[in-house]
């Protein structure tokens, strides 16, 4: 009897609950335009990817919401803007949350967008830090850092990254080893150069010909998809009756790549530009090491860490071999870390020679590893021309496979095509 009244209350209760989920759901702004990414492989690993946002809206930067499709539901990600080139829009590629080879995205406008930094960059009187969630990833010194007392003071240096940290802290990089005092972590002289009818050692600094010095900061930048920094070096000539000369200049600019779902891996991109600092050419010689070096952790040696190259090659044969990439990794006391380095196809002599350092090295089996351009063969740096390198590392705390590594390289050295369709 009192039926009709019972199922009149049920749908009042189902319309109020339906118009209760309507109301909180979120109202996105004017949809500016779609993006369209199209890929080959589902991807191991987040990776970041950019569009030329003028070509879609002038709106102030202030004003832009960046959203995700997956399955017919938006949803809202980081997005960070990079104005030093025009106006780029920069986001994460994600390797979770999706399996779709079609990922769909929406630019939309919004006048509330709040954009916390994931990555932050800081700095002091010595250095340059970059961290992610307040726990730091890369420190980038730019203070002269003077060798232990008694050691030759020409030793003494600039403009090198240590710590390069592990996503879960360790350490990865070295600096200043009783075996080579010149070794800074990561950095990166030529050890055979010839300008001006000298030939000049900017590596082994205990020969005082040359060395690399910082010169000043050009830029800084942080948020939630990247932060970084970008620094010029000079490389200097020590020796002649001149006294110091700036052969060469060097712009070094780096940039890491987080996401807050992956927290065992972040990326850090690495450009060298350079240029002559004069009007003479500077010849950069066949040498058998050289460029961007990376003396490793004092805790890898031959029993606890391994080399894998994109060539199949292991420790043993890596030296010499030629790579796209090279996994370097191994156990830090309760942990673990990898780091796959990465050859850009737009680099000098690429695939590139390595520098792989023997497994009998000091009976332990140090560690040492770079990509070597010059090692078979000569770099002319010509005035009024700009010679750049560009590496990608992947830093990780869990082990890493050929398979995994070649997908990141994939994704770094071909990026997929953002197509854009405007409203």
């Amino acid at each position: 009897m009192n039926r009709p009244n019972t199922m009149k209350h049920t749908f009042f209760l189902f319309l109020l609950l339906f118009t209760s989920i309507h109301v909180v759901s979120p109202v996105w702004g004017q949809r500016l335009a779609t993006l369209e990414v199209e890929l080959e492989k589902i991807p191991k690993f987040a990776f970041p990817l950019s569009t030329d946002l003028d070509q879609i809206t002038h709106l102030a930067d202030s004003s832009i919401q960046l959203l995700e499709i997956i399955q017919g539901q938006a949803k809202s990600i980081p997005f960070q803007i990079n104005n030093q080139s025009g106006r780029k829009l920069f986001w994460m590629i994600s390797s979770a949350g999706s399996t779709s080879m079609k990922r769909v995205f929406e630019v939309h406008k919004n006048s509330n967008t709040v954009t916390s930094p994931l990555l932050a960059i800081a700095s002091d009187d010595a250095a340059i830090y970059i961290r992610r969630g307040g726990k730091d990833l890369w420190q980038y010194n730019h203070a002269i850092a003077y060798p232990p007392a008694g050691v030759d003071s020409a030793y003494a240096r600039s403009g090198f990254v240590h710590p390069m940290w592990s996503p879960t802290g360790k350490a990865l990089t070295r600096i200043q080893p009783p075996d080579h005092y010149h070794h800074y972590g990561l950095w990166n002289p030529w050890t055979s150069a010839e300008f001006e009818g000298q030939t000049i050692d900017f590596w082994n600094l205990k020969e005082k010909q040359g060395t690399v010095r910082y010169a000043n900061t050009q830029s800084k930048i942080q948020g939630p998809v990247f932060a970084g920094y970008q620094v010029l070096h000079e490389h200097v000539v020590l020796k002649g009756e001149a006294g110091p000369k700036v052969a060469m200049v060097e712009t070094q600019g780096t940039t890491i790549y987080a996401t807050p779902e992956q927290e065992d891996v972040y990326l850090a991109d690495i450009s060298i530009s350079l240029n002559t600092a004069t009007d003479m050419p500077v010849l950069l010689k066949e040498y058998r090491y050289g460029s961007l070096g990376w003396r490793t952790t004092e805790k890898w040696d031959r029993y606890n860490s391994e080399v894998i190259t994109s060539a199949g090659k292991n420790r043993v044969e890596a030296d010499g071999s030629l790579a796209t990439w090279c996994i370097v990794q191994g156990a830090i006391d309760d942990d673990y870390a990898a780091v796959v380095m990465m050859s850009s196809p737009t680099n000098y002599n690429h695939p590139e020679p390595l520098r792989i350092w023997p497994e009998n090295m000091y009976d332990r089996g140090d560690m040492y590893a770079n990509f070597a351009p010059t090692k078979n063969m000569d770099w002319n740096i010509e005035p009024g021309n700009n010679y750049v390198l560009n590496y990608r590392f992947l830093v990780s705390s869990k082990k890493l496979t050929a398979e995994e590594a070649e997908n990141a390289w994939q994704n770094f050295a071909h990026p997929p095509k953002v197509k854009v369709i405007l409203d």
